[in-house]
């Protein structure tokens, strides 16, 4: 299964988006970009790629004790950027963002000591993807755009373990699913 660790914000904070990025979709050349769907959007903390069945339980349960040691702590999303000179486009996050990347830590280490290769460790930067782009994209306007964006603030309650069927039709603009497999409770909301 091909599986990450993910906070997923409320329907109301993707309400909010939904209405920002109809607005970004509008402006000039924005075919140009691979939108993401709504119900995907997600704040990635762990990326584990392919996982072994056999990994599943011990990573969910692993997943499960890194959310226990999490307390619960707020979030809002605000304003945006982008990775790879255009290639992917995101709205950024505030709020508790030291809680957020302790959160992510955990649910890296608990990705390693459930056997699960993880790679090179990278610093976390957390953000939301709303489009992405194969080839380099000037997205500066789409940036600026972002900038006055700023969700309602939601206290993030738990941690998700989901799973991601990649497109299989070859048909162009298909999106990837998102499975929630597992949620674990952080700290008090248990």
């Amino acid at each position: 299964m091909r599986l990450f660790a993910a906070v997923l914000p409320p329907e109301g904070v993707t309400a909010a988006l939904g209405a920002e990025v109809a607005a970004l979709r509008r402006l000039p050349g924005a075919d140009g970009l691979r939108w993401t769907g709504r119900d995907g959007w997600h704040l990635t903390v762990a990326f584990y790629g392919e996982v072994d069945d056999g990994l599943v339980s011990e990573l969910s349960a692993r997943l499960d004790r890194a959310a226990r040691r999490t307390e619960p702590f707020e979030l809002a999303l605000r304003g945006g950027g982008h990775f790879g000179h255009g290639r992917a486009l995101w709205a950024g996050v505030e709020g508790d963002l030291a809680t957020l990347r302790l959160l992510a830590d955990r649910a890296e280490s608990a990705g390693r000591k459930a056997g699960v290769e993880m790679g090179e460790h990278r610093r976390y930067k957390p953000h939301l993807t709303v489009a992405r782009s194969r080839d380099a994209f000037d997205v500066r306007p789409y940036v600026e755009t972002l900038g006055g964006f700023s969700s309602r603030t939601w206290t993030v309650t738990d941690l998700a373990l989901v799973r991601s069927h990649l497109p299989e039709s070859g048909v162009p603009g298909e999106q990837p699913r998102y499975e929630v497999v597992a949620r674990s409770p952080l700290g008090a909301a248990g």
